[in-house]
């Protein structure tokens, strides 16, 4: 099985440079697809509800201090260890959201239920080591997937205007 670092490699291999909070939304993103397509996990790392969205704390720990991840930050991590059905839940993931901003993608995961669950009960600023559970991520995006007012094209959403013109790393 991959991890949450294999993944990142693959994610950084194939957008480039970006800030380590746009990779992490975008990790998140790949695990809860993953969860609601395939119907397991992608990886078996943790992903904890922090105060800026979801956050794995093993890649965190790997990247803390660091703004900007190239591949080089990344370089333990194997891509080739993703199987074809991860590496389509991955390509999707990046053909989606890949071109969010970190901040687009932050407000996107605050707006959704996995997020939001994990947090109840806590100040909106406050560090929490809250696990956002595989459950609860299969769980919303199943259901996001098959509803009639799911959003397909992340053009159609609509950011407040500070975050509409958010630039993409």
């Amino acid at each position: 099985m991959a991890t949450a670092l294999d993944v990142a490699a693959y994610i950084v291999s194939k957008k480039g440079a970006m800030s380590a909070m746009k990779l992490q939304k975008l990790v998140y993103y790949a695990q809860a697809w993953n969860l609601a397509w395939d119907d397991r996990p992608l990886f078996q790392d943790v992903i904890q509800a922090w105060a800026r969205g979801p956050v794995v704390p093993s890649l965190f720990a790997l990247h803390k201090g660091k703004f900007t991840i190239t591949e080089d930050t990344v370089k333990a991590g194997q891509a080739d260890r993703l199987d074809a059905d991860e590496v389509d839940t991955v390509e999707a993931v990046l053909e989606t959201y890949g071109d969010l901003s970190a901040a687009q993608l932050s407000a996107l995961t605050h707006a959704e239920d996995p997020w939001n669950f994990a947090r109840v009960g806590v100040n909106e600023e406050a560090k929490s080591l809250t696990i956002i559970s595989h459950e609860s991520m299969r769980t919303y995006y199943n259901t996001l997937s098959a509803s009639p007012d799911a959003v397909f094209d992340v053009a159609d959403v609509n950011f407040p205007p500070w975050l509409a013109m958010a630039p993409g790393k």
